[in-house]
């Protein structure tokens, strides 16, 4: 058995450490640990400490800005068997199939490719520059993410939208009616995806088989149901889309939905 791999993840506010998890992107990574059952603890990095915890480690930013600066972004992963960081959930994902070839893959070898361009296309179709998730999401995401991350969070996100954080979708308005049917409108795209050449699948690859394209589709699902809560009425109107398709991928996922208790980051 390795050596746990370490998990750098961004906590919230929670009674219970399996609330702690909600980012969708670093989601990804916890699903793909969870899916090869590779042993791993979490540590818990605030906002203001990413890029510290980068430069401690001696690590290259994997993103740039429109400015060309780094951008300091989790998730990242420290493997002790091997003795090498890797960011970015999908280039973790490419590392956890390469470096543990015995455990499920996640990105097959004849896939690579075409995982390239999904994720491109997935971002396409749910942040198309005009309104969307990330309008719908930042401002819910904000009021449950620690004080220790909230004033960098409201900061960094102002100054992407070029807005307050409460401008972006209030509650009650037609401004964030129109967000949630551009987030319906998108998940039913990816949904004719799934259901290409007359097939009706669940799973990219068909059958009961997980790939990366899935726990992209999971992450995001999950964090509707994780930030608004399953007896939202945000949530059960997810679940009438698409002939109850996202719920049933959620529950598909419950299995791999495990969080450790972890420990805060000591810089």
């Amino acid at each position: 058995m390795p050596a746990p791999i370490v998990f750098y993840d961004i906590p919230r506010k929670a009674n219970v450490p399996s609330d702690n998890a909600w980012s969708p992107n670093t989601w990804k990574t916890r699903y793909s640990l969870n899916i090869k059952g590779l042993p791993y603890r979490t540590v818990w990095v605030e906002y203001p400490d990413i890029e510290a915890l980068y430069k401690k480690l001696g690590v290259e930013s994997a993103d740039k800005g429109p400015t060309g600066a780094p951008i300091y972004t989790l998730p990242l992963i420290y493997d002790p068997n091997t003795k090498v960081h890797v960011s970015d959930s999908a280039a973790i994902a490419r590392y956890l199939d390469k470096t543990y070839p015995d455990t499920p893959t996640l990105i097959p070898r004849e896939t690579d490719a075409l995982h390239a361009a999904f994720q491109r296309a997935f971002a396409a179709v749910f942040n198309p520059g005009n309104g969307g998730f990330s309008w719908l999401m930042m401002p819910e995401t904000y009021v449950r993410l620690n004080p220790a991350s909230q004033g960098y969070f409201r900061r960094t996100r102002e100054e992407w939208f070029g807005t307050t954080l409460e401008e972006l979708a209030p509650r009650g308005s037609q401004k964030r009616q129109k967000h949630w049917e551009a987030v319906k409108a998108a998940f039913h795209e990816v949904a004719g995806w799934l259901q290409a050449g007359g097939q009706e699948r669940l799973f990219f690859l068909g059958g009961e088989t997980i790939c990366y394209a899935d726990i992209v589709n999971a992450a995001f699902v999950g964090w509707i149901r994780n930030t608004f809560g399953e007896d939202s009425a945000e949530w059960r109107d997810v679940l009438s889309w698409d002939e109850g398709r996202w719920g049933k991928l959620a529950e598909a996922f419950r299995k791999y939905e495990s969080v450790d208790e972890g420990s805060p980051l000591e810089l």
